[in-house]
Parts: C-alpha cells; structure tokens; sequence
C-alpha cells in the first residue's frame, strides 16, 4: 500500500517538475516558433498567466509579422482571462489603434469594455471610471450597431444609469437625513434640472416635499407663511405625477396643517400674534375645517336617503298603476 502512495506522489512530482521546465525552457528560448507554440499550450490549458508572459515576451519578436495581431490580442485576452483586468485593457486598447480591421477587432473593443466594467464602483463611490465606461460603450454600439454584442452593452448602460441616478438622489436625500432642509430641497430640485428621467423621480419629489415641509416648520414664524405655500407647490408637483402614491396619506396631513396654517396667517396678515394666539387660531381653523368635512359627510348621508325615499315611492307609484289597469280590464 505505501509501496502505491509513494509511486504516485513521484508520478505526481515529477509531471510538475516536467510542466516548470517545459515553462522554463520555452521563456529562456531564443526560438520563436517554440515561444508561439508554448504560449497557446499554456493558454490552451487555462494557464493564461503563464501565457501572457509568454506572449508578452513575443510581441516585439512578432512586429511587422502576420502573426502580430494574433499575439497581441491573445495577450491581452490572457491577462483579461487571469483577471489582470487594468493590463488586459490597455493591452486591448493598444491592439485597437494598431489593428482596427483585424478580425480580432469587435472581440477587442468588447472585452475592453468588460475590463472597463469590472473596473466601476458601487454607487456611493467614485463614478468617474462610470462615467469612461459609458463613452467607450457608446462608440462601440455607434460603430457597430448591429453587434452580436450589442444588447448586453445596452444592460451594462442601463445598469451605468441607475447607478448614476442613484448616487444624484442619495447624494442629495443626505442633507434631508442631516436635517439641513433648505439645503436639501436646493439639491433634491437640482438632481431633477440636471436630469428630469431620473429612475429615483418619485422618491425626489418626496423628499422635495418633505424637506420644503419641514424647513417651513422649523422656521421663525414671520417666514413660515411664504416657506408653507412653497410646500403646499411641491405638495402639488408630487400628487399631480403620483396621485396614488403611498406616501400620499402622510403628505395630504402636512398639506392640511400647511392650508390652515396659510390661511390664519393670510387672515391675520397685518396683525401681530403671540405664539400663543397662532397655536389658537390654528386649534380654532382646525375645529371648522373638522365640521365642515362632519356637515358634508351628513349631507351627503341625507341625500342619499331622500334618493331612496324617492326610488320607493316611485316603485309604490308603479305597483298602484298596475293595479288600476287590472281593474279596468275586468270590469
């Protein structure tokens, strides 16, 4: 039994002892064929680290040759398959402006793409690499629009833009989460100027609206009147695009305090309330505001039952007709 351990360790040892000096041999030659050859034998056999060097080594050898273009971009491809993506997309880079015709050229560009994608971050990040991503993707589908690649660039710009939409709408929500409001609703407006197709354009006007809300509420008192009736346009430009929206219950309150609050205000416009008073006026325009909604909910409650008070008598009415007309038959 150990007798087998020990044959197959040796067996094992020396296929690698073999493999580093069939690497060895062909890096140390001179010869250019047994370079190429060994380059595709590591590259065949998945070790592509190994190959890049090797094809590394044979792209000066190989300038001028009809095998350049071949070398060039199976080193490129040899480092993008080992994950070295930064090499590999320069190397792709390079082979594009020497070889723009080759037959290699579209595989090119496209893996230089997916090394330029592995190379963005996640959205709170830099997207400057984003931003570089998305400009070489554009060229690509504007030169080859018909590509066998073409719908997978699209997801990867489609992807690039709900990135950048969500850092724009996270970026400015901070302030709102900091409690600075003013500076919150200055940026939550300028995501939306800068691109109104925003993905997050539901959450912004929210948070527009939350931010104009809560600046109103938190200023002094001889400027909360103007800082309402901001919110009460924001409240307006939300429930105008997303009538049936989930935040629309708690908007539709602050909307309510704002709409007394403005018309107390706007009633004592020239007067000089204490704190004291307001909170009055405010308790007195709530209380009419409550009967108002009690008196039309009681007429609506009224009107309902006179329509049917009057459905019953009209179907009384109809029986009775019936009734004379069967009388008059029989006599």
């Amino acid at each position: 039994m150990h007798k087998y351990k020990w044959i197959v360790i040796a067996a094992v040892f020396s296929f690698a002892v073999s493999c580093v000096g069939y690497y060895e041999t062909v890096i140390r030659s001179s010869d250019v064929d047994v370079k190429y050859k060994g380059a595709f034998h590591f590259f065949n056999e998945g070790k592509y680290r190994k190959a890049a060097e090797i094809f590394e080594g044979l792209t000066l050898t190989m300038q001028g040759l009809p095998q350049e273009d071949t070398v060039k971009y199976y080193n490129a491809l040899s480092n993008y398959n080992y994950g070295d993506y930064v090499t590999a997309e320069s190397n792709f880079s390079s082979f594009l402006d020497v070889f723009p015709r080759s037959p290699f050229a579209e595989d090119a560009a496209f893996l230089r793409i997916k090394c330029l994608y592995e190379g963005t971050y996640r959205y709170e990040l830099d997207q400057t690499p984003t931003h570089r991503a998305m400009t070489v993707i554009n060229e690509f589908l504007y030169e080859n629009p018909d590509s066998k690649y073409a719908k997978e660039c699209r997801d990867m710009l489609d992807e690039f833009q709900e990135r950048l939409d969500r850092k724009s709408y996270e970026s400015a929500r901070l302030y709102y989460t900091m409690e600075d409001y003013q500076a919150a609703h200055y940026a939550l407006k300028n995501v939306l100027r800068e691109n109104s197709e925003n993905r997050y354009r539901n959450e912004i006007l929210y948070y527009t609206a939350l931010s104009s809300y809560k600046y109103a509420l938190n200023s002094v008192p001889e400027k909360q009147h103007e800082r309402y009736l901001t919110f009460i346009d924001d409240y307006y430009n939300y429930i105008g695009e997303y009538p049936d929206s989930p935040y629309r219950k708690e908007l539709d309150k602050y909307y309510q305090d704002a709409l007394i609050f403005t018309k107390v205000t706007g009633d004592v416009e020239n007067e000089t309330l204490t704190k004291k008073e307001l909170k009055a006026k405010k308790k007195e325009q709530r209380f009419i505001e409550r009967e108002i909604r009690k008196s039309e909910k009681l007429m609506k409650s009224v009107k309902k039952e006179s329509e049917s008070v009057d459905d019953q008598m009209e179907n009384i009415e109809s029986k009775i007709d019936k009734i004379e007309e069967k009388l008059n038959k029989n006599k």
